[in-house]
């Protein structure tokens, strides 16, 4: 008997998608409440580490994508 994988099943991918978003919905509105204590003053902005984190994230993957493979991509028969 072949047993499914967990998210197999679409209802269980939809309640772990939920529990995300209510997550992250809960995590947004308790940055909004903790006091910070910032060094320079674009540090109080509301998110500004999630956005920071996330700007970083897309510029690694598009200088990856459009820089850094220009660099290391080989012809396809280079090996031959």
């Amino acid at each position: 008997m072949k047993q499914g994988h967990f998210f197999d099943k679409p209802e269980n991918v939809k309640k772990v998608l939920g529990l995300f978003y209510v997550s992250l919905l809960v995590l947004i509105i308790m940055d909004l409440f903790i006091p910070k204590d910032p060094h320079f003053s674009w540090e109080a902005f509301p998110a500004f580490y999630a956005t920071y984190g996330f700007v970083g994230c897309v510029g690694l993957v598009l200088g990856a994508k459009y820089i850094l493979r220009k660099m290391v991509k080989r012809k396809e028969n280079y090996y031959d």
